[in-house]
């Protein structure tokens, strides 16, 4: 029976020809079913240039002028509108493989591209023809074998690139499992990970596998706390960690609370981070509620404060949390309060609440409040370990805040920079982005994400 389950699930999975030293693969497993995610790109790319169709329909060959959303285009040239294609990207250059309607139509224009500057190669061996012709600073060409054919054309005038796609051809393309139980129209491989790309004119779905996620390991079982809740803000989002994962997300925290409390000694905060850990279940929520950037992002205040935000954790028992928590009073800049303490650190300050079985730390006093008063003890089952929703304007107003003096001092904020600058008006123009995660066999992850524009008018 195991055996009959494998050899369904890989018959039903898509067969990408790509090349093992691909960066990056795109896989199409039927070109013919692009037109709910053009839609999507069509209408983001009004806002962000780089999904506009017009920016990515020209990888789509090495050589040829095709447009996959057309047709006629791909006929013309002896491709199968309806057939699969494949792209692998290599720091050098791309292979382009699809399937063939016409194999002679498709030869005779290959050709005719080629010989635009100079005579073509060719040569024909074991079922495969090969052609190829120095193409600016580098070569292109193509391997035809039956109803199939692999373009390619790389930057640099060597065969390496011919001699790999031969090979490429020389044997069936194998099914790729992880495509097979993914939804998409078109597939994303980057080494471990796999995304799923599907679009309506409304929206963007995208879901994937990861095997190397700098998370930890979540679980989803019983009743989460916080699974009634709903609050407004940047980021909410619900998640259970497994016990294994515990030491992971607070040390996290204990990490950068050590980088704005210089004065605190390493070993105290430990011992907290340590004790709070023991008394974890594992359900947290997060309400990031905006960003205000205050400080410069270059230093760890600046970073640790700029986002509004609150995490509630459920304790295993009350009595001994509040132990745990005893010595934060002899902290540096740390204040005795009523459900808990505050510490004030160079930057901002920090709370530290107990609300029963809860433990909530949050960098602003606005936002730990709202989420304190919103905690009560109705939980009800996450369908996923993590689930999350975002409001893409606020997100967009965050990025916004990150200056060009402030990535020229720190590499690590030129990625939030350049999606501020790429992205900022497609998000300040979205609805809405959700999605949900999920841990997977052999350490890895599933994700889902969602990105919703605002409801399409059907009007040019």
């Amino acid at each position: 029976m195991l055996s009959l389950l494998l050899a369904t699930t890989l018959a039903a999975a898509p067969a990408p020809r790509a090349l093992d030293s691909a960066t990056t693969a795109v896989h199409i497993p039927q070109l013919d079913k692009l037109s709910g995610l053009h839609a999507f790109m069509s209408r983001a790319g009004t806002y962000a240039a780089l999904l506009r169709p017009s920016t990515w329909i020209p990888e789509f060959h090495p050589f040829l002028a095709l447009d996959p959303l057309r047709p006629e285009t791909l006929t013309a040239v002896g491709i199968d509108p309806a057939g699969p294609t494949t792209l692998s990207f290599i720091r050098s250059g791309e292979v382009s493989c699809s399937r063939l309607a016409d194999p002679k139509a498709f030869q005779a224009k290959a050709n005719e591209a080629l010989t635009s500057t100079t005579p073509v190669k060719t040569a024909t061996a074991k079922g495969l023809t090969t052609a190829s012709a120095p193409r600016g600073t580098g070569r292109a060409g193509y391997v035809l074998k039956g109803q199939e054919a692999c373009s390619f054309a790389t930057r640099y005038d060597d065969d390496d690139l011919l001699k790999d796609t031969v090979k490429l051809m020389g044997k069936a393309p194998a099914p790729d499992a992880r495509l097979g139980k993914l939804p998409g129209a078109v597939y994303v491989l980057q080494g471990p990970t796999v995304v799923g790309l599907d679009g309506t004119a409304d929206g963007l779905q995208a879901e994937g596998t990861a095997t190397r996620l700098p998370l930890p390991p979540f679980q989803t079982s019983g009743s989460s706390p916080y699974g009634a809740m709903k609050l407004e803000g940047l980021l909410f989002s619900r998640a259970q960690v497994a016990p294994a994962g515990l030491s992971q997300a607070v040390g996290a925290v204990r990490y950068s609370i050590q980088q704005i409390c210089a004065s605190c000694q390493p070993e105290q905060v430990q011992a907290v981070a340590q004790a709070v850990t023991q008394q974890l279940t594992g359900h947290l929520l997060m309400l990031v509620d905006s960003v205000q950037v205050k400080a410069s992002l270059r230093t760890p205040e600046g970073r640790f404060f700029a986002p509004r935000q609150a995490v509630a954790a459920q304790v295993k028992d009350a009595a001994k949390l509040k132990e745990a928590l005893a010595p934060l009073a002899r902290f540096p800049g740390a204040q005795a309060l009523e459900n808990g303490y505050s510490l004030a650190l160079k930057g901002g300050t920090v709370f530290v609440l107990q609300k029963g079985q809860q433990l909530i730390l949050g960098n602003d006093e606005a936002v730990v409040k709202t989420l304190l008063d919103s905690l009560s003890e109705k939980g009800a089952k996450l369908p996923h370990a993590v689930d999350f929703t975002a409001d893409p304007k606020k997100v967009a107003r965050g990025l916004s805040q990150v200056s060009l003096i402030d990535i020229m001092s720190n590499q690590q904020l030129v990625g939030l920079f350049a999606m501020s600058a790429e992205a900022g008006s497609l998000l300040s123009n979205s609805e809405r982005i959700s999605g949900w995660l999920d841990s997977a066999p052999g350490g890895g992850h599933r994700f889902s994400l969602t990105w919703t524009l605002p409801a399409s008018t059907g009007k040019p």
